[in-house]
């Protein structure tokens, strides 16, 4: 038998972790050394790891030139309003599916799982097409709708699996109590559901404040726009401007980053809660 040396085995670990935080890591570097280099040095060969001098010339620019800040304004409210319109309709839904038995019930849970799987470009025709009708495209409030429409059944699948794993007792000694259905699911359930519903938020709210391909298609004027449509502006067909773009890369990635860090408490337990029933 092949004795292992635990020290060994510890110091190989290690050096795992460190290669794959490096690889992951990196590109994050990267991104954020090139926003604070002047433009001469961002394309200069040998290529340099750590820049002759700072500049925040392209932070500057961002705000002056690329009306970044109502493009940050915009992203804030969809994404806020799509994840709060979602999570609370599908904390709704979930709660149904959990709790009541009916027919038709896996026809829906199907339904739910089917639609993760089709591409949204399937639908951009008949989509494009109804929101023209109803005066919708290059509006804030019709993106907000399609984010909610495409995080709905996703967030409803999640939140059923926080359900499964709070004992319905609770409910019904709140009921005996006194509590309708709807006051023990505010007053007894969500409390206790909170690391899920934080989750379920984030992750709605990740979705939308990342989504370019519907806000692309369905936005057009500049003052309408989100931040993923503005990075994409940032690339045409001869020239891509990589510090100003690296810059807008940089303050989009911070709001999710700081979200993760104060809420990553939650997101743990409620992706743990919902991974395991019983």
């Amino acid at each position: 038998m092949i004795n292992r040396d635990p020290r060994a085995l510890t110091v190989i670990k290690v050096i795992g972790l460190a290669i794959w935080m490096i690889i992951t890591l990196f590109p994050l570097y990267w991104i954020a050394l090139t926003s604070f280099k002047p433009a001469s040095q961002i394309a200069e060969y040998p290529v340099r790891y750590w820049p002759r001098e700072f500049s925040v010339e392209n932070y500057a620019s961002l705000f002056q030139k690329a009306q970044f800040g109502t493009y940050l304004i915009n992203s804030i409210i969809v994404s806020s309003a799509a994840a709060l319109v979602a999570t609370t309709i599908a904390l709704l839904s979930a709660y149904v599916l959990a709790r009541f038995s009916f027919r038709g019930k896996g026809t829906i849970m199907m339904a739910f799982l089917v639609t993760q799987m089709i591409p949204a470009f399937i639908a951009l025709g008949p989509l494009y097409q109804m929101f023209t009708t109803l005066g919708l495209v290059d509006n804030r409030f019709g993106l907000v709708l399609v984010y909610v429409a495409i995080t709905i059944p996703f967030s409803t699948i999640m939140l059923r699996g926080f359900f499964d794993n709070v004992p319905q007792s609770l409910e019904e000694a709140a009921m005996v109590d006194g509590c309708s259905r709807f006051t023990a699911l505010w007053r007894v359930l969500v409390p206790v559901m909170t690391p899920g519903i934080v989750a379920t938020f984030i992750f709605n709210f990740v979705n939308s404040w990342n989504e370019l391909f519907l806000a692309v298609t369905l936005i057009n004027s500049d003052s309408n726009k989100t931040i993923p449509t503005a990075l994409n502006g940032f690339i045409s067909s001869f020239n891509i401007e990589w510090g100003p773009m690296s810059a807008a890369a940089v303050l989009t990635i911070l709001p999710t980053m700081v979200m993760f860090a104060f809420a990553s408490r939650w997101i743990v337990a409620g992706l743990t809660a919902g991974a395991t029933k019983g």
